[in-house]
């Protein structure tokens, strides 16, 4: 039987979320082990200090939610965040030049944020916001960033327009092939939601619901 709960990035990006609200989180993912927590940049040494000791990640978001950031700023926020702590990072990618097939622009930028996560033992999650790309755009996308070399590819920021769907995450499996991981996040919401997410493909479960979920798996 699959443990939902180590497949869970246990979620807070709320752009007003507090230093109270990320001890919460913390809480909770220790009393449920998630497999990581997911915060904003300026959270990742709070979180770092509260789950010193512990197997759960920390993880945070760079070039977010837009993806827009120069290349150079994107590797700066990763080299300072895993040195407050973070030990995963999901980015986002250069959505611009991907449609306008500046195929170059966008594996370079996810190639530059991987090579420092990798440099200090990171993980590097990339998110390539399904919701807004055609399918054929979806495989490009993924491609690159199996081509660069990050660990993962995520189907959404949660602040666009589509999350995760089933489609998307068997889509994104069957490009990028079995070894990769797959994280599937927003809209995921219930239990029905994250073991259909991962029955699809899915490795990794990115959602703000991982309480809900838990209380469902151990009724």
């Amino acid at each position: 039987m699959i443990n939902i709960a180590r497949l869970i990035d246990h979620t807070l990006l709320k752009p007003d979320a507090t230093a109270d609200q990320v001890r919460k989180l913390c809480t909770e993912a220790r009393e449920y082990d998630f497999a990581a927590v997911c915060l904003n940049p300026t959270h990742v040494k709070l979180a770092a200090q509260l789950l010193a000791g512990s197997q759960i990640a920390v993880c945070t978001v760079v070039g977010f939610p837009l993806g827009a950031n120069l290349t150079v700023t994107k590797a700066i926020e990763t080299e300072q965040v895993i040195s407050e702590g973070a030990t995963e990072v999901d980015m986002v990618i250069n959505l611009g030049a991907l449609k306008v097939g500046n195929l170059e622009l966008v594996e370079t930028d996810i190639a530059a944020v991987v090579a420092v996560a990798h440099a200090h033992k990171a993980i590097c999650k990339v998110i390539i916001e399904t919701g807004l790309l055609t399918e054929a755009e979806k495989v490009t996308a993924c491609q690159l960033v199996k081509q660069a070399g990050a660990d993962f590819v995520k189907t959404a920021t949660g602040f666009n327009s589509g999350g995760a769907t089933v489609a998307d995450v068997t889509l994104m499996r069957q490009t990028v092939g079995p070894e990769m991981g797959v994280k599937a996040a927003g809209g995921v919401r219930s239990l029905a939601d994250a073991r259909s997410m991962v029955e699809a493909g899915a490795t990794r479960i990115g959602t703000s619901s991982g309480v809900k979920i838990m209380e469902e798996a151990l009724t």
